[in-house]
């Protein structure tokens, strides 16, 4: 091929790159002009992006939702994106990337901290004093072995959670206390102590949009919101250590 013809296709697929750039831009900016000014009380539309379904697009919103549209934002998509070939929950996958907590990150300081058996194993749980789901996967938990866990009290069901999450962390042992409480309803005696913990506890789960109890993350950063049973927790550790 000789020099001149490999200079005009070199031209040609910079122009044709150039171009896709500024369609997409395009596109994307009409995306988000219409959507907003359509339905003008959605939260901010942090990214657009193609789906992998051709002619669909992919929404990000500033809540880490995801919605789907056109091209045009004419239509608007709520639900998951099977991919029927793989068998994969395209949606899911994707926000449990975005819910995704560096394990590095967390404040362990700030943690009752349990080890059972050789505690090699790591998972974070925030969790409310008051909450229903939370007690039945405590129940769940207890039959889990070999794991350190980091309990991080996030006391977000009103006034009392913070009372009873203060009464826990200022125990002389408080994990035994957080146990007591949460599988026997045996609460602690009010104690005082400095308990800047739980609100940074607050802070930091106010931050990563942690926005119900229990909230499980998982040492390669998985976040599962909500009470698992004792075999979903096991294959949720067996994961994080691959």
């Amino acid at each position: 091929m000789s020099s001149s013809i490999r200079q005009w296709l070199t031209t040609a697929l910079l122009a044709l790159s150039m171009t896709g750039t500024v369609w997409a831009q395009g596109q994307e900016a009409t995306i988000r002009k219409n959507i907003s000014e359509r339905i003008p009380q959605i939260p901010k539309i942090e990214e657009v992006t193609r789906s992998p379904m051709p002619g669909l697009y992919e929404i990000r919103l500033s809540t880490n939702e995801i919605y789907y549209t056109d091209a045009e934002g004419n239509f608007l998509i709520q639900g998951s994106l099977i991919d029927t070939k793989n068998r994969r929950n395209l949606t899911e996958e994707r926000e449990a990337k975005l819910g995704a907590v560096d394990f590095n990150t967390l404040p362990i300081k700030d943690a009752i901290t349990m080890v059972r058996g050789n505690g090699k194993r790591k998972l974070a749980i925030f969790e409310d004093p008051n909450c229903g789901y939370c007690k039945r996967f405590e129940r769940d938990l207890a039959k889990v072995d070999n794991v350190t866990i980091y309990l991080f009290l996030y006391p977000v069901l009103g006034p009392n959670s913070v009372e009873k999450s203060k009464a826990v962390w200022c125990a002389k042992d408080p994990a035994t206390a957080w146990s007591d409480m949460m599988t026997r309803d045996q609460a602690p005696a009010a104690a005082t102590c400095n308990t800047a913990a739980i609100d940074r506890n607050t802070e930091f789960g106010r931050k990563h949009k942690i926005t119900g109890t229990p909230t499980l993350i998982a040492q390669d950063g998985t976040r599962v919101p909500g009470a698992i049973s004792t075999p979903q927790i096991e294959k949720l550790l067996a994961d994080a250590s691959k």
